[in-house]
């Protein structure tokens, strides 16, 4: 099956409508349009700020990844820390405006929380097992790893450019 097939289908996939309404449903609550969800939203530039989060966690996980195969693994090790550290804060963001979604929108959303989640385990794992000296397993797990965020960041591309999600929301941002 091609990618862009696949990406579709992941619209489909239903089974995942009452979890992800729930969801949904709790962090409006929570967040109810006050001024740490516009924050959290993007507020302060003018539009989604998950995108511009992401790319930290993204891009230090993809480097470490080319720092083991130079055979450089306390640099792939520190980057791996610095992914896990931020990832947190690009979760809350995409949280945020996960809580606007749509049906449909909400279905590949939380497939793409998933597939990210699943990406940041896999690295703290990694993490944990560099540390205590076990240099093959924790290669293995960053591997996985970068396998599920290349997931994560597939689905979320399609969440956002296939599917309109965040896009055309612009929000107020900073006075000129």
């Amino acid at each position: 099956m091609k990618l862009p097939r696949l990406l579709r289908d992941s619209e489909s996939v239903d089974r995942v409508d009452r979890p992800a309404e729930a969801l949904a449903h709790r962090l409006r609550r929570v967040l109810d349009d006050s001024a740490l969800d516009r924050a959290l939203r993007g507020s302060w530039i003018g539009h989604p700020a998950h995108p511009l989060l992401v790319t930290v966690p993204i891009g230090a996980w993809v480097c470490s990844a080319a720092f083991d195969a130079l055979g450089d693994h306390a640099a792939a090790r520190r980057l791996i820390a610095i992914g896990s550290l931020t990832a947190p804060a690009a979760a809350v963001t995409g949280l945020a405006e996960f809580a606007r979604l749509s049906t449909v929108q909400r279905r590949v959303g939380l497939l793409h929380l998933t597939a990210v989640a699943a990406a940041q385990a896999c690295y703290v794992t990694s993490h944990r097992c560099r540390s205590r000296g076990a240099h093959k397993a924790g290669m293995i797990w960053s591997a996985l790893g970068l396998a599920a965020v290349a997931t994560g960041g597939a689905l979320g591309g399609h969440l956002s450019y296939a599917l309109g999600a965040g896009v055309y929301e612009w929000q107020e941002g900073p006075e000129h």
